[in-house]
């Protein structure tokens, strides 16, 4: 079977550069699966995407221009229905005739199957689609999946549109298909446009216009040299990262462009061919939060602020045009008359801002809803600042500064500043505060009161920081929790897993010493006093407990421990998230005990007997009930045991804690061999129950050893 290359492309206006590079890995992945799928291109053929603002393309190696037949075995109907003392039925030649055969093709059928399952099938060759039937199909399947973000619906062209088309949905207006096979156009439709092997070039640079592709192979290339258009999206990228990191070399004094690989993606789907130019704004605008100027100039204009060797801002910024004439000064002077006008707003902002202080816009929170059932920013204030004095005074922190830094965390909300980019929220505030003349530590918590934002992200800085970061996640918390707006599925819009995380990070790596659960009652009685009139508000802290350590398990899993290994450690429900990360290295040890697998099933075994005990089994033992040599033998071994065992926990020692535990092996082996648990005798029963219940105690210190067991 002889094969060509196959390239395909849909030439549309230009597409929304946040999403150019998943709809061209769609429309490449999509079309490559259909046509293997339909044995048109073996499986493993190499596959090139191509993505410009533009374009979508696809070439694709070892094409088949029609695919091999294959035979097929249809099922028709069961003998019963189809066959009459051996004769047709009316059925099976009404079947048959749907097929385009007649009487004739009674004797070829096969019979398969025996008794009622005896069916009746019919063998042929099903012939393997031309390429131009499979990649119609495939064109068809893949642009109804596109992951568009919003479909337009534009009216085709006056001499373009076929019969029964009056308008298009798409992503953006199409105005051309390409469909080579080699050198040969396939003849396929798609949008209402009819393939060829013409595109086009670079908006303004393109030397031909339009470009006549000559073969599949030559598309990349012929784009290049005519189009003055880099196809690859990848190549494109790299390109533009290359261009970024000469220009600011040439700027020299350790200069580099801010690193921001979303950027970077969003103005590579903005150019076709990228040409990195050098401009400059008025030193006196530094004088902004270097912040404020980078935001706006990458949020708005799309430019790449240049930082020097000790990461501060200059006054110097590139810009990736998509032109790239003789003379660059009339592209680098817009530029830079462009982000003119966006940084004097961001000086006015600021010094606008700096009028009035921090405390002085308290009463505005009053007036901003929170939630409908959890009342307004004040309310919440109120709220945080509760729950921060209780942090700080178990963390043993100045009460007053958190209590200052609790209070005004928010109050950058209502400045103009952030009004304009949220992003800035919390960064402003601590601008704000420094301006107020506060203490470093309460402004770094104003900032820092936010993190972690997001996974990997820093913690605050100083304790202050870690108190009112506390305060304010565990109050969304307990708050959502508590009014009953729990996550469900992929919806969480008050981002409550991220909060959780946070929470325990912090609680790990910040605050040791805090219990979860005391800080959660903590949380809890907060909202007392805090709620507006009529909000019912239930005590979240049983199941907001569970929600945190579901999502301490899946991050401890992510980690590399073992689903076995977290589910011991986490059934005891540590109250110092901070010792978790010790209990599992201990746990681990301990499994590799020669004694460890027996432990553990003698563990789950004493589990299930207290299981199904009647009542609650106390923890004690009558040395004079003691009667067989095994359980005798048992209490001792746990009278020497257990002391070692407690006091290698009380230390800390978790290892150490597990390991004492080996020598409990062989008298535990000996019990089960030889005692009778469910005695006759009801004291001598609750006796043994008493000693597994203290065994049971002894062993489940560090880790839920049962839950080791297979």
């Amino acid at each position: 079977m002889t094969t060509e290359n196959l390239l395909v492309e849909l030439f549309v206006e230009e597409l929304p550069p946040k999403a150019l590079q998943k709809l061209g890995d769609a429309f490449a992945s999509g079309i490559a699966a259909s046509l293997e799928g339909q044995g048109l291109v073996a499986s493993g053929a190499a596959v090139t995407g191509y993505a410009t603002p533009r374009r979508l393309a696809v070439h694709i190696i070892g094409v088949a221009a029609k695919a091999a037949d294959k035979p097929v075995s249809q099922k028709l109907m069961p003998v019963s229905v189809g066959l009459k003392d051996g004769q047709a039925t009316p059925a099976l030649l009404k079947k048959l005739g749907a097929l385009g055969l007649d009487e004739g093709a009674v004797a070829q059928l096969k019979r398969q199957g025996e008794g009622k399952n005896e069916a009746l099938f019919l063998d042929s060759v099903q012939s393997g689609a031309t390429l131009a039937e499979g990649l119609q199909k495939a064109l068809d399947e893949t642009i109804r999946s596109l992951p568009i973000p919003k479909v337009m619906t534009y009216q085709l062209e006056t001499g373009v549109a076929l019969p029964g088309w009056d308008s298009v949905q798409f992503v953006r207006p199409a105005h051309g298909l390409v469909a080579l096979h080699g050198s040969a156009v396939v003849p396929v439709t798609a949008l209402g446009l009819q393939s060829g092997n013409a595109t086009h070039g670079h908006r303004f640079e393109a030397s031909v216009e339009p470009i006549v592709l000559q073969h599949a192979d030559g598309y990349a290339r012929q784009l290049h040299d005519e189009g003055a258009v880099i196809a690859s999206y990848a190549e494109r990228r790299q390109r533009i990262a290359e261009q970024l990191q000469a220009a600011a070399a040439r700027v020299g004094q350790g200069a580099r462009p801010v690193h921001d690989e979303d950027l970077l993606d969003e103005v590579n789907a903005l150019v076709e061919r990228p040409n990195v130019l050098t401009c400059q704004f008025e030193a006196e605008f530094l004088q902004v939060p270097q912040e404020c100027l980078i935001l706006t100039m990458k949020a708005n204009q799309k430019y790449f602020p240049l930082l020097d060797a000790e990461g501060r801002l200059t006054n110097r910024f590139l810009v990736v045009s998509n032109i790239s004439p003789e003379d660059a000064s009339a592209v680098i002077g817009g530029n830079e008359r462009v982000v003119r006008p966006r940084l004097a707003d961001a000086k006015f902002f600021f010094d606008q801002d700096r009028k009035k202080t921090l405390a002085s816009r308290l009463p505005q929170l009053a007036r901003v809803v929170y939630h409908n059932k959890l009342g307004t920013q004040g309310e919440r204030v109120e709220r945080v600042r509760a729950i921060a004095r209780a942090i700080a005074e178990r963390l043993g922190v100045d009460v007053a500064l958190v209590d200052t830094a609790a209070q005004l965390a928010k109050t950058d909300l209502v400045t103009d500043m952030v009004g304009e980019f949220p992003e800035l929220q919390g960064v402003m505030g601590r601008y704000y505060a420094l301006n107020d003349g506060l203490a470093e530590e309460v402004a770094d918590a104003i900032e820092d009161h936010y993190k972690p934002r997001f996974a990997g992200d820093a913690l605050p800085r100083g304790a202050v920081g870690v108190a009112v970061a506390l305060a304010d996640k565990l109050e969304t918390l307990v708050g959502m929790f508590g009014i009953g707006n729990l996550p469900t599925g992929d919806k969480d819009p008050f981002a409550l897993r991220r909060h959780a995380l946070g929470v325990i990070r912090m609680l790990v790596e910040k605050a040791p010493q805090l219990a979860l659960d005391d800080v959660l009652q903590a949380a809890q009685a907060a909202f007392t006093s805090h709620l507006p009139t009529g909000t019912e508000f239930g005590d979240a802290s049983a199941s907001l407990s569970a929600f945190i350590y579901e999502r301490l398990a899946g991050s401890l899993r992510e980690q590399g421990y073992t689903a076995q290994e977290v589910d011991a450690v986490l059934a005891q429900q540590p109250q110092r998230l901070a010792d978790v990360g010790q209990r599992l290295q201990a746990v681990r040890v301990f499994a590799q005990l020669p004694e460890a697998e027996a432990l553990a099933a003698a563990n789950k075994r004493v589990s299930n007997i207290l299981k199904k005990a009647d009542g609650e089994v106390q923890a004690t033992v009558n040395q004079g009930l003691l009667q067989e040599e095994a359980e005798k033998a048992l209490y001792a071994a746990l009278q020497a045991v257990a002391p070692q065992a407690q006091a290698a926990y009380a230390a800390g020692d978790y290892t150490a804690s597990l390991q004492a535990l080996a020598a409990l092996k062989a008298p535990v082996d000996a019990f089960f061999d030889q005692v009778m648990v469910n005695a006759e005798d009801a004291a001598l029963k609750a006796n043994r129950l008493g000693l597994l219940k203290r065994l049971q105690q002894a062993m489940n210190q560090v880790a839920d050893l049962s839950r080791l067991a297979a």
